[in-house]
């Protein structure tokens, strides 16, 4: 099955908040080549939620009896490619990313990640962080999604009332996710 792309070029992907107590989960690209929250592309014929539990047990090795769906985004985030990361010789064309987010919290404190269910793992560690860490970790041009997706989630993961916005936050989101800012917060 081919990932799907739709006709502006954007590849259809879900990103997966995954959460313990107040902390969420972070893999380290294989290599070190910097941290992220679990993503990958939806396959054409294949659901939001069908990608989502496959991405969660390819990545890190967990299956839907370990998490509980908290909720997603309304709506579609996206995200355009660095012109040194474009694919030209793949058809169609991929130039970024369209991405639902799923907040899931884990169900038993007793699971082992597992990196290794694909034949190019995508994570070699992982690790837990505070809720807005991911938006400095993440590679510069995912960071207005990451600030947008947790923004939207943060109600949902903390209903009686989200963490403080980092002191950090302001110059990070200022670098081009501006419009993530919560304005709830």
């Amino acid at each position: 099955m081919s990932d799907d792309i739709d006709a502006d070029g954007f590849r259809s992907n879900v990103g997966i908040v995954l959460m313990q107590r107040d902390e969420v989960f972070l893999g380290r690209r294989t290599g070190g080549r910097g941290w992220q929250f679990p993503q990958g592309g939806v396959r054409v014929g294949e659901t939001l939620e069908q990608a989502l539990y496959r991405e969660l047990d390819e990545e890190i090795g967990l299956g839907a009896d370990a998490v509980e769906l908290v909720g997603q985004t309304s709506r579609w985030l996206h995200y355009r490619l660095p012109k040194r990361y474009l694919r030209r010789h793949q058809q169609p064309l991929c130039i970024g990313q369209k991405q639902r987010w799923f907040l899931l919290r884990l169900t038993r404190p007793d699971v082992q990640f597992a990196f290794n269910h694909t034949a190019q793992p995508e994570f070699d560690a992982g690790r837990w962080a505070p809720f807005w860490e991911p938006v400095r970790e993440v590679i510069y041009f995912k960071r207005p999604v990451y600030a947008h997706a947790l923004a939207e989630l943060a109600p949902l993961a903390f209903p009686q009332g989200q963490p403080a916005l980092p002191a950090w936050w302001a110059e990070i989101t200022a670098r081009g996710a501006d419009r993530a800012t919560p304005a709830s917060v």
